[in-house]
Parts: structure tokens; C-alpha cells; sequence
């Protein structure tokens, strides 16, 4: 085997190891975020026509997590925070599939010291109930009593 062809069989079994690596960390990140507690299927969107971004959301104690599907980071792509969550309309469509419906939602979010925007989210009736019984659950603010 000359020099050459050590070289190009070294180069691609180093690509197809990273191929595998990246594969794996995706997978196992998936798995781990679609598994936690209070975690849903969610799309998300800058406007009414997308595109649309596929992701796993969670419900934390103060804050909504949504990652982006395809993706390897661990942190999440947006948190918001709970009580500057707005609902703002609802719809129901087709799924993309045409064998179910999904809830979408226009909706106004703000992180902690962030400005609000609008975003779409996709989701399934079920999560959609989830994420309003969230919403509404959100503990009132009152003054510190001594």
C-alpha cells in the first residue's frame, strides 16, 4: 500500500469516526431532552408562514426551554420566562402528515431582561393544554410581609 492510499484510508476512517461521534452525542441529547420531566414535542417559528424549526420544549419552575432538534448543543436555544408568556390566538391545522391535528399558537415571550417578540409554536392538543395550565398556574406576585 503506498503512502498515498494509508493516507486517504486514515483521513476517511477519522471522518467516519466523527461521523459516528456527532452521531451518537445527537442521539443520546434527543433522548435525554425528550425524556425529562414535563418535556413536549414544539415547533417553533418567527412568523405565521416559518420556517418552521422542529424542538423539544420543557417546563422548568420559571422559565419555558425550547432546543432546537437539530442541533448538538446542550444548552437551550430559548428560555423564556414564565410569567412574560402571552398567549396571544390559537388555530388548529392539519399536521404535516394529514392524519392529525395540531394546535398553533402566536404567542409573545420575553426572557428575564430580554425585550418581548412574537413567535409561533406548534404543538399537539395535549401539549398545548399542558403549556396553558402552566401558564395559568403561575404563582401571583405579592410585596414581601415581614
Amino acid at each position: 500500500m503506498g503512502g498515498l492510499e494509508a493516507d486517504t484510508l486514515l483521513a476517511l476512517a477519522a471522518l467516519l469516526l466523527l461521523v459516528v461521534l456527532v452521531s451518537g452525542l445527537w442521539l443520546s441529547r434527543t433522548r435525554t431532552l425528550s425524556h425529562r420531566l414535563g418535556s413536549f414535542s414544539c415547533s417553533l417559528a418567527r412568523g405565521p408562514e416559518g420556517p418552521w424549526a422542529r424542538g423539544i420544549a420543557q417546563y422548568g419552575v420559571r422559565r419555558l426551554y425550547w432546543w432546537r432538534l437539530a442541533s448538538i448543543l446542550p444548552r437551550a436555544r430559548h428560555v423564556w420566562s414564565r410569567p412574560r408568556i402571552a398567549v396571544l390566538s390559537r388555530t388548529t391545522v392539519p399536521s404535516p402528515d394529514g392524519h392529525t391535528r395540531i394546535v398553533e399558537l402566536r404567542c409573545r415571550v420575553a426572557g428575564e431582561t430580554s425585550s418581548p417578540i412574537e413567535v409561533y409554536l406548534q404543538m399537539s392538543p395535549e401539549a398545548y393544554a399542558g403549556l396553558t395550565s402552566w401558564i395559568e398556574a403561575t404563582p401571583t406576585r405579592s410585596a414581601s410581609v415581614i
